[in-house]
Protein backbone atom coordinates (compact mmCIF):
# COMPACT_ATOMS: atom_id res chain seq x y z
CA UNK A 1 0.00 0.00 0.00
CA UNK A 2 1.21 3.52 -0.96
CA UNK A 3 -0.34 6.36 1.18
CA UNK A 4 -0.78 9.89 -1.16
CA UNK A 5 1.48 12.51 -0.38
CA UNK A 6 -0.32 15.15 -1.41
CA UNK A 7 -3.14 16.43 1.23
CA UNK A 8 -4.57 18.86 -0.95
CA UNK A 9 -5.57 19.93 -4.27
CA UNK A 10 -7.46 22.84 -5.51
CA UNK A 11 -9.47 22.55 -8.69
CA UNK A 12 -11.67 25.47 -9.65
CA UNK A 13 -11.03 27.23 -6.59
CA UNK A 14 -12.28 24.20 -4.61
CA UNK A 15 -10.06 22.49 -2.67
CA UNK A 16 -10.30 18.76 -2.65
CA UNK A 17 -8.72 17.20 1.07
CA UNK A 18 -6.95 13.94 0.26
CA UNK A 19 -6.26 14.02 4.09
CA UNK A 20 -6.32 9.95 4.58
CA UNK A 21 -6.69 8.48 1.19
CA UNK A 22 -4.81 5.69 0.38
CA UNK A 23 -3.35 5.09 -3.34
CA UNK A 24 -4.00 1.77 -3.33
CA UNK A 25 -5.94 -0.77 -1.47
CA UNK A 26 -8.01 -3.44 -1.64
CA UNK A 27 -11.77 -2.85 -0.25
CA UNK A 28 -12.69 -4.64 2.70
CA UNK A 29 -16.10 -5.18 1.91
CA UNK A 30 -17.21 -6.46 5.64
CA UNK A 31 -16.46 -2.85 6.80
CA UNK A 32 -17.91 -0.82 4.09
CA UNK A 33 -22.28 0.19 3.18
CA UNK A 34 -21.00 1.83 0.70
CA UNK A 35 -18.37 1.32 -2.58
CA UNK A 36 -17.41 3.50 -5.29
CA UNK A 37 -16.70 1.85 -8.60
CA UNK A 38 -14.64 4.50 -10.79
CA UNK A 39 -13.70 3.94 -14.57
CA UNK A 40 -10.11 4.95 -15.73
CA UNK A 41 -8.94 5.41 -19.42
CA UNK A 42 -6.76 2.83 -20.58
CA UNK A 43 -3.83 3.20 -22.94
CA UNK A 44 -2.98 0.67 -26.21
CA UNK A 45 -0.26 -1.33 -23.64
CA UNK A 46 -3.02 -1.36 -21.13
CA UNK A 47 0.05 0.30 -18.03
CA UNK A 48 -2.83 2.01 -16.11
CA UNK A 49 -4.12 -1.81 -15.53
CA UNK A 50 -1.15 -3.01 -14.35
CA UNK A 51 0.09 -0.03 -12.62
CA UNK A 52 -3.63 -0.09 -10.56
CA UNK A 53 -2.93 -3.56 -9.91
CA UNK A 54 0.32 -3.26 -8.50
CA UNK A 55 -1.00 -0.60 -6.42
CA UNK A 56 -3.43 -3.17 -4.84
CA UNK A 57 -6.62 -1.52 -6.50
CA UNK A 58 -9.65 -3.96 -6.56
CA UNK A 59 -10.16 -4.24 -10.21
CA UNK A 60 -14.04 -4.92 -11.02
CA UNK A 61 -13.81 -5.05 -14.75
CA UNK A 62 -12.77 -4.10 -17.61
CA UNK A 63 -14.42 -2.63 -21.08
CA UNK A 64 -12.20 -3.10 -24.56
CA UNK A 65 -14.83 -1.24 -26.52
CA UNK A 66 -15.40 1.97 -24.23
CA UNK A 67 -11.37 1.50 -23.96
CA UNK A 68 -11.85 1.52 -19.47
CA UNK A 69 -11.11 -0.21 -16.72
CA UNK A 70 -13.12 -0.23 -13.57
CA UNK A 71 -11.87 0.31 -10.47
CA UNK A 72 -13.58 -0.60 -7.04
CA UNK A 73 -12.78 1.55 -3.81
CA UNK A 74 -14.23 2.16 -0.39
CA UNK A 75 -15.35 5.73 -0.93
CA UNK A 76 -15.29 7.91 -3.79
CA UNK A 77 -13.09 10.55 -2.46
CA UNK A 78 -10.46 7.69 -3.22
CA UNK A 79 -11.78 7.41 -6.82
CA UNK A 80 -11.28 11.26 -7.59
CA UNK A 81 -7.91 10.65 -6.27
CA UNK A 82 -6.94 8.45 -8.50
CA UNK A 83 -6.99 11.56 -11.05
CA UNK A 84 -4.34 13.41 -9.27
CA UNK A 85 -2.10 10.59 -9.48
CA UNK A 86 -1.74 10.05 -13.15
CA UNK A 87 -4.89 8.43 -14.01
CA UNK A 88 -7.92 9.58 -16.21
CA UNK A 89 -11.12 9.15 -14.75
CA UNK A 90 -13.76 8.84 -16.87
CA UNK A 91 -16.91 8.16 -14.85
CA UNK A 92 -17.99 7.18 -11.46
CA UNK A 93 -20.96 5.57 -9.86
CA UNK A 94 -21.74 4.45 -5.92
CA UNK A 95 -23.22 1.68 -4.77
CA UNK A 96 -25.14 0.73 -1.82
CA UNK A 97 -24.07 -2.31 -0.79
CA UNK A 98 -27.07 -3.08 1.96
CA UNK A 99 -29.67 -3.53 -1.30
CA UNK A 100 -30.37 -6.46 -2.60
CA UNK A 101 -30.23 -7.44 -6.39
CA UNK A 102 -33.44 -7.45 -8.70
CA UNK A 103 -35.85 -9.92 -7.01
CA UNK A 104 -35.80 -11.82 -10.10
CA UNK A 105 -32.91 -13.44 -9.68
CA UNK A 106 -31.80 -16.40 -7.82
CA UNK A 107 -31.40 -17.39 -4.33
CA UNK A 108 -30.01 -20.43 -3.07
CA UNK A 109 -33.24 -21.61 -1.68
CA UNK A 110 -34.87 -21.03 -5.22
CA UNK A 111 -31.89 -22.87 -6.94
CA UNK A 112 -32.64 -25.86 -4.46
CA UNK A 113 -35.92 -25.77 -5.79
CA UNK A 114 -35.25 -25.31 -8.90
CA UNK A 115 -33.18 -28.34 -9.05
CA UNK A 116 -35.61 -30.48 -7.44
CA UNK A 117 -38.44 -29.72 -9.52
CA UNK A 118 -36.55 -30.29 -12.76
CA UNK A 119 -35.42 -34.00 -11.61
CA UNK A 120 -39.39 -34.11 -10.39
CA UNK A 121 -40.59 -32.93 -14.04
CA UNK A 122 -38.45 -35.07 -15.86
CA UNK A 123 -37.21 -38.41 -14.64
CA UNK A 124 -35.96 -40.48 -16.93
CA UNK A 125 -33.75 -37.35 -18.31
CA UNK A 126 -32.35 -35.79 -15.34
CA UNK A 127 -30.61 -36.77 -12.03
CA UNK A 128 -29.61 -34.12 -9.09
CA UNK A 129 -27.55 -34.76 -6.51
CA UNK A 130 -25.54 -32.84 -3.73
CA UNK A 131 -21.80 -32.84 -4.07
CA UNK A 132 -20.81 -31.10 -0.95
CA UNK A 133 -21.57 -28.85 1.99
CA UNK A 134 -20.45 -25.56 2.30
CA UNK A 135 -19.49 -24.14 5.57
CA UNK A 136 -23.09 -22.69 6.52
CA UNK A 137 -24.07 -26.25 5.85
CA UNK A 138 -25.63 -25.73 2.32
CA UNK A 139 -25.94 -28.40 -0.47
CA UNK A 140 -23.83 -27.94 -3.14
CA UNK A 141 -26.21 -28.99 -5.93
CA UNK A 142 -24.99 -31.03 -9.49
CA UNK A 143 -27.61 -31.63 -12.00
CA UNK A 144 -26.84 -34.43 -14.86
CA UNK A 145 -28.57 -34.46 -18.27
CA UNK A 146 -28.73 -37.55 -20.36
CA UNK A 147 -31.22 -40.11 -21.73
CA UNK A 148 -29.92 -42.75 -18.95
CA UNK A 149 -28.93 -40.47 -15.97
CA UNK A 150 -28.92 -43.08 -13.37
CA UNK A 151 -25.80 -44.91 -15.28
CA UNK A 152 -22.62 -43.70 -15.99
CA UNK A 153 -22.09 -44.96 -19.48
CA UNK A 154 -18.44 -44.82 -20.48
CA UNK A 155 -18.91 -44.54 -24.45
CA UNK A 156 -20.16 -41.09 -24.00
CA UNK A 157 -17.98 -38.08 -23.32
CA UNK A 158 -18.91 -35.27 -20.57
CA UNK A 159 -19.64 -31.67 -21.21
CA UNK A 160 -19.41 -29.52 -17.84
CA UNK A 161 -21.33 -25.79 -16.69
CA UNK A 162 -20.71 -24.25 -13.77
CA UNK A 163 -21.70 -21.10 -12.38
CA UNK A 164 -21.16 -18.47 -9.49
CA UNK A 165 -17.67 -19.20 -8.11
CA UNK A 166 -17.90 -15.42 -6.64
CA UNK A 167 -21.22 -15.01 -4.92
CA UNK A 168 -22.22 -11.17 -6.27
CA UNK A 169 -22.32 -12.56 -10.29
CA UNK A 170 -25.81 -13.38 -9.99
CA UNK A 171 -26.86 -13.25 -13.79
CA UNK A 172 -24.46 -16.75 -14.21
CA UNK A 173 -26.90 -19.21 -12.66
CA UNK A 174 -29.31 -17.58 -14.80
CA UNK A 175 -27.11 -18.95 -17.79
CA UNK A 176 -26.79 -22.19 -16.24
CA UNK A 177 -30.31 -22.89 -16.02
CA UNK A 178 -31.08 -21.60 -19.33
CA UNK A 179 -29.02 -24.36 -20.09
CA UNK A 180 -30.89 -27.23 -18.57
CA UNK A 181 -34.48 -25.63 -19.57
CA UNK A 182 -33.57 -25.29 -23.43
CA UNK A 183 -31.61 -29.06 -23.53
CA UNK A 184 -34.76 -30.60 -21.57
CA UNK A 185 -37.55 -28.67 -23.49
CA UNK A 186 -36.01 -29.60 -26.99
CA UNK A 187 -35.11 -33.39 -26.38
CA UNK A 188 -37.32 -35.35 -28.38
CA UNK A 189 -38.46 -32.27 -30.94
CA UNK A 190 -34.67 -30.88 -31.79
CA UNK A 191 -33.29 -33.82 -33.44
CA UNK A 192 -29.26 -31.85 -32.24
CA UNK A 193 -30.27 -31.61 -28.99
CA UNK A 194 -31.75 -35.16 -29.01
CA UNK A 195 -28.78 -36.71 -30.04
CA UNK A 196 -26.62 -34.19 -27.89
CA UNK A 197 -28.28 -36.26 -25.01
CA UNK A 198 -28.22 -39.75 -26.83
CA UNK A 199 -24.65 -39.19 -27.15
CA UNK A 200 -23.51 -37.28 -24.50
CA UNK A 201 -23.15 -36.71 -20.52
CA UNK A 202 -23.75 -33.01 -19.60
CA UNK A 203 -23.44 -31.74 -15.61
CA UNK A 204 -24.06 -28.26 -14.37
CA UNK A 205 -23.75 -26.47 -11.09
CA UNK A 206 -26.19 -23.67 -11.20
CA UNK A 207 -24.61 -22.17 -7.99
CA UNK A 208 -21.22 -23.36 -6.54
CA UNK A 209 -21.13 -20.62 -3.79
CA UNK A 210 -24.59 -20.22 -1.91
CA UNK A 211 -23.16 -19.07 1.21
CA UNK A 212 -21.70 -16.11 -0.36
CA UNK A 213 -24.55 -15.77 -2.37
CA UNK A 214 -26.85 -15.80 0.60
CA UNK A 215 -24.73 -12.72 1.99
CA UNK A 216 -25.23 -10.76 -1.26
CA UNK A 217 -28.97 -11.01 -0.87
CA UNK A 218 -28.93 -10.48 3.64
CA UNK A 219 -26.72 -8.05 3.92
CA UNK A 220 -23.97 -7.27 0.80
CA UNK A 221 -24.45 -7.24 -2.66
CA UNK A 222 -21.17 -6.60 -3.09
CA UNK A 223 -19.98 -10.09 -1.17
CA UNK A 224 -17.80 -11.88 -3.86
CA UNK A 225 -15.99 -14.82 -1.64
CA UNK A 226 -17.41 -17.62 0.38
CA UNK A 227 -17.89 -17.01 4.11
CA UNK A 228 -15.48 -18.70 6.33
CA UNK A 229 -15.39 -16.88 9.30
CA UNK A 230 -16.71 -14.48 8.07
CA UNK A 231 -13.99 -12.57 6.36
CA UNK A 232 -14.73 -15.20 3.33
CA UNK A 233 -11.91 -17.11 0.50
CA UNK A 234 -12.28 -16.61 -2.91
CA UNK A 235 -13.49 -20.04 -4.45
CA UNK A 236 -11.28 -19.00 -7.65
CA UNK A 237 -8.07 -18.52 -6.15
CA UNK A 238 -8.38 -21.88 -4.03
CA UNK A 239 -7.67 -24.19 -6.41
CA UNK A 240 -4.48 -26.05 -5.70
CA UNK A 241 -2.51 -26.21 -9.16
CA UNK A 242 -0.47 -22.84 -9.51
CA UNK A 243 -2.00 -21.89 -5.83
CA UNK A 244 -0.29 -18.87 -4.56
CA UNK A 245 2.85 -18.79 -7.49
CA UNK A 246 2.78 -15.91 -9.72
CA UNK A 247 1.34 -13.11 -7.36
CA UNK A 248 -2.36 -13.80 -8.64
CA UNK A 249 -3.96 -13.92 -5.20
CA UNK A 250 -3.32 -12.20 -1.61
CA UNK A 251 -2.93 -13.65 1.15
CA UNK A 252 -4.97 -11.00 3.48
CA UNK A 253 -8.44 -12.43 4.26
CA UNK A 254 -9.92 -9.07 3.69
CA UNK A 255 -8.92 -9.16 0.03
CA UNK A 256 -11.70 -9.75 -2.38
CA UNK A 257 -8.98 -12.52 -3.83
CA UNK A 258 -7.76 -14.10 -0.70
CA UNK A 259 -6.59 -17.45 -1.43
CA UNK A 260 -7.32 -19.04 1.39
CA UNK A 261 -5.10 -20.95 4.44
CA UNK A 262 -4.05 -23.58 1.89
CA UNK A 263 -4.60 -24.93 -1.43
CA UNK A 264 -7.75 -26.68 -1.78
CA UNK A 265 -9.13 -25.21 1.45
CA UNK A 266 -12.54 -24.86 0.91
CA UNK A 267 -15.26 -27.23 0.89
CA UNK A 268 -16.83 -25.53 -2.58
CA UNK A 269 -13.43 -25.75 -4.38
CA UNK A 270 -13.21 -29.76 -3.03
CA UNK A 271 -17.13 -30.60 -4.35
CA UNK A 272 -16.29 -29.08 -7.88
CA UNK A 273 -12.61 -31.16 -7.97
CA UNK A 274 -14.07 -34.32 -6.32
CA UNK A 275 -17.11 -34.00 -9.17
CA UNK A 276 -14.44 -33.41 -11.85
CA UNK A 277 -11.95 -36.20 -10.93
CA UNK A 278 -15.55 -38.37 -11.18
CA UNK A 279 -16.88 -37.40 -14.24
CA UNK A 280 -13.93 -36.42 -16.06
CA UNK A 281 -15.45 -34.12 -18.68
CA UNK A 282 -13.55 -32.91 -22.51
CA UNK A 283 -14.98 -29.66 -22.13
CA UNK A 284 -16.19 -27.01 -19.06
CA UNK A 285 -17.19 -23.90 -18.89
CA UNK A 286 -17.63 -21.75 -15.95
CA UNK A 287 -19.58 -18.60 -15.88
CA UNK A 288 -18.31 -14.97 -14.60
CA UNK A 289 -18.92 -11.70 -14.82
CA UNK A 290 -18.57 -9.18 -16.14
CA UNK A 291 -16.08 -7.90 -19.19
CA UNK A 292 -17.36 -9.91 -22.12
CA UNK A 293 -14.63 -12.25 -22.29
CA UNK A 294 -13.74 -16.09 -23.11
CA UNK A 295 -10.51 -16.67 -20.72
CA UNK A 296 -8.66 -19.88 -21.58
CA UNK A 297 -5.75 -21.44 -19.07
CA UNK A 298 -2.89 -20.61 -17.96
CA UNK A 299 -3.80 -17.73 -15.83
CA UNK A 300 0.15 -16.90 -14.78
CA UNK A 301 1.69 -14.50 -16.53
CA UNK A 302 3.63 -15.46 -19.71
CA UNK A 303 2.39 -18.85 -19.53
CA UNK A 304 0.06 -20.91 -21.97
CA UNK A 305 -1.17 -24.52 -22.03
CA UNK A 306 0.91 -27.47 -23.80
CA UNK A 307 -2.32 -28.15 -26.37
CA UNK A 308 -2.95 -24.48 -26.93
CA UNK A 309 -2.72 -25.22 -30.95
CA UNK A 310 -6.20 -26.53 -29.75
CA UNK A 311 -7.32 -24.82 -26.79
CA UNK A 312 -6.76 -21.62 -27.71
CA UNK A 313 -8.31 -21.82 -31.62
CA UNK A 314 -11.71 -23.51 -29.81
CA UNK A 315 -11.45 -21.09 -27.43
CA UNK A 316 -12.11 -17.81 -30.06
CA UNK A 317 -13.92 -20.06 -31.90
CA UNK A 318 -16.26 -19.79 -29.23
CA UNK A 319 -15.68 -16.49 -28.22
CA UNK A 320 -16.60 -15.06 -32.01
CA UNK A 321 -20.34 -16.75 -31.63
CA UNK A 322 -20.77 -14.95 -28.48
CA UNK A 323 -22.59 -11.51 -28.69
CA UNK A 324 -22.25 -8.82 -27.03
CA UNK A 325 -24.96 -6.49 -25.32
CA UNK A 326 -24.59 -4.18 -28.11
CA UNK A 327 -25.71 -7.35 -30.54
CA UNK A 328 -22.37 -7.25 -32.10
CA UNK A 329 -20.25 -10.35 -32.52
CA UNK A 330 -18.29 -11.48 -30.18
CA UNK A 331 -16.03 -11.50 -26.91
CA UNK A 332 -12.75 -10.87 -26.55
CA UNK A 333 -10.72 -14.18 -26.53
CA UNK A 334 -7.26 -14.76 -24.21
CA UNK A 335 -5.40 -15.80 -21.31
CA UNK A 336 -6.32 -13.97 -17.81
CA UNK A 337 -2.92 -12.57 -18.01
CA UNK A 338 -3.34 -11.53 -21.59
CA UNK A 339 -6.53 -9.71 -21.17
CA UNK A 340 -6.65 -8.77 -17.16
CA UNK A 341 -3.96 -10.03 -14.51
CA UNK A 342 -2.40 -12.98 -13.48
CA UNK A 343 -4.92 -15.88 -12.07
CA UNK A 344 -3.15 -17.91 -9.56
CA UNK A 345 -5.16 -20.84 -8.00
CA UNK A 346 -8.41 -21.02 -10.31
CA UNK A 347 -10.72 -23.60 -11.36
CA UNK A 348 -9.68 -24.24 -14.99
CA UNK A 349 -5.97 -23.92 -14.59
CA UNK A 350 -6.16 -27.01 -12.54
CA UNK A 351 -8.81 -28.35 -14.49
CA UNK A 352 -6.53 -28.59 -17.33
CA UNK A 353 -3.55 -29.26 -15.34
CA UNK A 354 -4.58 -32.13 -13.53
CA UNK A 355 -7.52 -34.10 -16.01
CA UNK A 356 -6.48 -32.48 -19.19
CA UNK A 357 -10.56 -31.03 -19.19
CA UNK A 358 -10.36 -27.78 -22.17
CA UNK A 359 -11.76 -24.91 -20.08
CA UNK A 360 -13.01 -21.87 -20.77
CA UNK A 361 -14.32 -18.72 -18.44
CA UNK A 362 -16.67 -16.72 -19.47
CA UNK A 363 -17.26 -13.38 -18.60
CA UNK A 364 -20.75 -12.17 -19.42
CA UNK A 365 -22.12 -8.96 -20.02
CA UNK A 366 -20.93 -5.65 -20.43
CA UNK A 367 -19.19 -2.89 -17.84
CA UNK A 368 -22.66 -1.18 -18.01
CA UNK A 369 -24.42 -4.05 -16.83
CA UNK A 370 -21.69 -4.78 -14.03
CA UNK A 371 -22.13 -7.35 -11.35
CA UNK A 372 -26.04 -7.54 -11.55
CA UNK A 373 -27.64 -5.97 -14.32
CA UNK A 374 -31.31 -5.39 -14.53
CA UNK A 375 -33.57 -8.44 -14.35
CA UNK A 376 -34.99 -7.51 -18.08
CA UNK A 377 -31.33 -8.46 -19.64
CA UNK A 378 -31.84 -11.98 -18.45
CA UNK A 379 -33.49 -13.35 -21.60
CA UNK A 380 -30.96 -11.61 -24.32
CA UNK A 381 -27.60 -12.64 -22.03
CA UNK A 382 -29.25 -16.22 -21.93
CA UNK A 383 -29.77 -16.44 -25.39
CA UNK A 384 -26.44 -14.96 -26.83
CA UNK A 385 -24.77 -17.49 -24.83
CA UNK A 386 -26.74 -20.10 -26.36
CA UNK A 387 -24.29 -20.40 -29.82
CA UNK A 388 -21.11 -20.50 -27.48
CA UNK A 389 -22.09 -23.84 -25.53
CA UNK A 390 -23.58 -25.67 -28.55
CA UNK A 391 -20.58 -24.97 -30.44
CA UNK A 392 -18.50 -27.19 -27.46
CA UNK A 393 -21.31 -29.88 -28.05
CA UNK A 394 -20.86 -30.21 -31.33
CA UNK A 395 -17.12 -30.05 -31.37
CA UNK A 396 -17.58 -33.57 -29.13
CA UNK A 397 -17.97 -35.43 -32.48
CA UNK A 398 -15.31 -33.15 -34.47
CA UNK A 399 -11.54 -33.84 -34.71
CA UNK A 400 -9.97 -35.64 -32.57
CA UNK A 401 -9.40 -39.66 -31.01
CA UNK A 402 -11.44 -41.42 -28.31
CA UNK A 403 -11.71 -44.61 -27.16
CA UNK A 404 -11.19 -47.24 -24.25
CA UNK A 405 -8.21 -49.09 -22.73
CA UNK A 406 -8.82 -52.29 -21.95
CA UNK A 407 -6.61 -55.45 -20.74
CA UNK A 408 -7.17 -58.64 -22.85
CA UNK A 409 -10.14 -59.73 -20.27
CA UNK A 410 -11.87 -56.47 -21.18
CA UNK A 411 -11.07 -55.02 -17.68
CA UNK A 412 -10.04 -51.05 -18.45
CA UNK A 413 -7.04 -49.93 -17.67
CA UNK A 414 -6.81 -46.32 -16.27
CA UNK A 415 -3.44 -46.43 -15.22
CA UNK A 416 -1.80 -46.43 -18.67
CA UNK A 417 -0.36 -43.59 -19.93
CA UNK A 418 -0.83 -41.94 -23.45
CA UNK A 419 1.38 -40.14 -25.48
CA UNK A 420 0.37 -38.46 -28.58
CA UNK A 421 2.87 -37.07 -31.40
CA UNK A 422 2.37 -35.51 -34.40
CA UNK A 423 3.85 -37.41 -37.31
CA UNK A 424 6.99 -36.35 -38.92
CA UNK A 425 7.33 -33.19 -36.28
CA UNK A 426 8.04 -34.66 -32.89
CA UNK A 427 5.78 -32.10 -31.72
CA UNK A 428 3.81 -33.67 -28.58
CA UNK A 429 0.03 -32.66 -27.56
CA UNK A 430 1.37 -33.09 -24.84
CA UNK A 431 3.58 -35.22 -23.70
CA UNK A 432 1.55 -38.35 -20.60
CA UNK A 433 -1.94 -37.35 -21.94
CA UNK A 434 -3.92 -39.12 -19.41
CA UNK A 435 -6.53 -41.62 -19.44
CA UNK A 436 -9.67 -41.40 -17.98
CA UNK A 437 -10.54 -42.72 -14.13
CA UNK A 438 -12.74 -45.13 -16.52
CA UNK A 439 -10.46 -46.55 -18.30
CA UNK A 440 -11.51 -44.32 -21.55
CA UNK A 441 -9.72 -41.01 -23.32
CA UNK A 442 -10.80 -38.33 -25.64
CA UNK A 443 -7.61 -36.56 -26.97
CA UNK A 444 -9.23 -33.32 -29.02
CA UNK A 445 -7.07 -32.28 -31.90
CA UNK A 446 -6.81 -30.30 -34.75
CA UNK A 447 -6.87 -32.57 -38.69
CA UNK A 448 -3.67 -34.05 -38.94
CA UNK A 449 -1.81 -37.15 -38.90
CA UNK A 450 -0.68 -38.23 -35.46
CA UNK A 451 0.90 -41.02 -33.35
CA UNK A 452 -0.55 -42.57 -30.34
CA UNK A 453 1.72 -44.84 -28.11
CA UNK A 454 -0.16 -46.27 -25.03
CA UNK A 455 2.30 -47.57 -22.52
CA UNK A 456 1.53 -49.93 -19.34
CA UNK A 457 3.68 -51.99 -17.18
CA UNK A 458 6.50 -52.18 -19.83
CA UNK A 459 4.33 -53.04 -22.59
CA UNK A 460 3.16 -50.72 -25.29
CA UNK A 461 0.63 -50.40 -28.09
CA UNK A 462 0.70 -47.54 -30.88
CA UNK A 463 -1.60 -46.39 -33.32
CA UNK A 464 -1.11 -43.92 -36.53
CA UNK A 465 -4.35 -42.12 -37.26
CA UNK A 466 -5.14 -40.10 -39.42
CA UNK A 467 -8.00 -36.81 -37.60
CA UNK A 468 -10.28 -35.19 -40.27
CA UNK A 469 -13.27 -33.43 -39.58
CA UNK A 470 -14.94 -36.62 -37.51
CA UNK A 471 -13.93 -38.01 -34.48
CA UNK A 472 -12.19 -41.17 -34.74
CA UNK A 473 -13.39 -44.33 -31.96
CA UNK A 474 -10.51 -46.99 -30.78
CA UNK A 475 -10.63 -50.27 -28.51
CA UNK A 476 -7.11 -50.18 -27.76
CA UNK A 477 -6.09 -53.81 -25.53
CA UNK A 478 -2.98 -53.86 -23.58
Amino acid sequence: MKTAAINAVVVGGLSLILSGVSLGHSVDLSQTQEITITSVALSKDKSELKNLIAEGYDIAGIDYDKGTVDVMTATKDEGVALGFFGFKVKEQKTIDTRLAPDSSYKTPDEIQSFVQNIAAAYPGLVRVESIGKTHENRDIWAVKITDNPEIRERDEPTIFFNSMHHAREVMGPEVAIDTIEYLLANYGSDAEVTRWLNETEVWVIPMLNPDGNNKVWTSNNMWRKNTRQGYGVDINRNYPYAWNTCNGSSGSTSADDYRGPSAGSEPEAQAMMNLVARIQPVFSISYHSYSELVIYPYGCDGQRTETKSVVESIGKDLAALVKKDTGTAGYRPGTAWELLYSVDGGDIDWMYNVHHVIPYVIEINASAQGFQPAYRWRSTTVEKMRPGWKMLFSRLSGSGVRGVVRDSSGRTQPQTMLRVDTMGSGVVEPINWKIKEDGTFHVVLNPGTYKLKFELAGKSVERDVTVGAERIDLDIEM
